[in-house]
């Protein structure tokens, strides 16, 4: 989700890059000086001793590229050890390696048809699959994709029920290989009034990695955001981007996949508007703490539900995806990209 104005108009029919064309127009500095440098991005607040434990008393998050119009859906990719994330209104999926800096990845990541547009069309959250393919959230095309070979796409889903997912935002795998997406509006140009929108609800799914059928999982969130599973699977974690309504919600997950009744996990609606940002993306780390996005940064909390502290970005904070070896945290915040070494992990790493 993007919670600033774009500055850009529509896109023209682009091309797929791989790994190729430096952005130094872009970063506005020499990407090894900018690593040497390592500038910040806020400073963290600690409002609980349990942060200790997991957030280490001089880790800061480091600054390692900006100049992008809304950072989005950070991956880590291990087979070739660099980080992907996508720039919304720029319609690409940029790649961040040590020492390289950053480079066009794919052009387009979420739009591909011909008529220029404004809006939000690019890709928005990214997932590896079990077999290390990109997996794209698509505001443009309205679908979840795969990436194939020369930058073409296969859909995995577009439409429940015959009718256009609004726009896929975020994504998180079971292990069992179903996937569970939001859809909220925000890909449409007229959000919820959008003329195009077929679907008179924004909807949790899950995608079932047997038979590709695909299954509403609730309708009652307004914006549905970022998504993640805390590590037994036994929670689905949901955030609502909606200034009015500003939550995470906690649901059960049944023995079939399906949701039990929710509940409010977070609510942060009282800092909306005194600081920047909404609930959107977020990840929870092997002992089930969870790192949410929302007003002022990325704030963590324990599994019971305690804000331990804020990484305090001092920007609207898109996303974040644990990266290298599990221990680091990769943070989109607006034009930046960051990262901060902790003591805990990703699951899974």
């Amino acid at each position: 989700m993007r919670t600033r104005t774009s500055r850009l108009a529509g896109w023209a029919l682009a091309v797929f890059v791989a790994g190729s064309l430096p952005l130094a127009s872009i970063v506005g500095r020499d990407a090894r000086a900018q690593e040497k440098e390592t500038p910040t991005v806020g400073t963290t607040e600690r409002l609980d001793p349990r942060l200790d434990q997991i957030v280490p008393r001089d880790a800061r998050v480091e600054r390692i590229a900006e100049g992008f119009d809304w950072s989005e859906g950070p991956v880590w990719d291990r087979r070739g050890g660099f980080l992907l994330f996508s720039d919304v209104p720029r319609n690409t999926v940029f790649k961040w390696q040590q020492g390289k800096g950053v480079n066009v990845f794919l052009k387009p990541s979420g739009y591909t048809g011909t008529t220029p547009r404004g809006g939000e069309p690019g890709s928005n959250g990214l997932l590896m699959d079990s077999q290390g393919r990109l997996i794209l959230c698509q505001h443009g095309d309205r679908r979840v994709a795969r990436l194939g070979a020369g930058g073409t796409f296969t859909t995995l889903a577009d439409r429940y029920n015959g009718k256009r997912f609004n726009s896929p935002n975020d994504g998180v795998f079971k292990s069992n290989g179903d996937l569970y997406f939001t859809d909220p509006p925000y890909g449409l140009i007229g959000l919820n009034a959008d003329p195009a929108k077929e679907l008179d609800f924004n909807g949790v799914y899950r995608l079932s990695a047997s038979g590709g059928k695909v299954t509403l999982l609730t309708r009652e969130m307004t914006f549905p955001n970022g998504i993640a599973f805390s590590p037994d699977e036994k929670t689905l974690y949901v955030a609502n981007s909606d200034p009015k309504k500003a939550i995470w919600m906690a649901f059960p997950v049944r023995d079939d996949g399906t949701l039990g009744a929710g509940r409010v996990f977070g609510d942060v609606t009282s800092s909306v508007g005194s600081k920047p940002g909404l609930p959107d993306g977020m990840k929870v780390d092997q002992a089930g703490n969870l790192f949410a996005t929302g007003p002022g940064g990325v704030l963590i909390f324990a599994p019971d539900g305690t804000h331990l502290g804020t990484f305090a970005t001092g920007q609207a904070t898109a996303n974040c995806g644990w990266g290298e070896d599990g221990t680091v945290l990769y943070i989109t915040a607006d034009m930046y990209l960051g990262r901060i070494k902790l003591t805990t992990k990703g699951p899974g790493f």
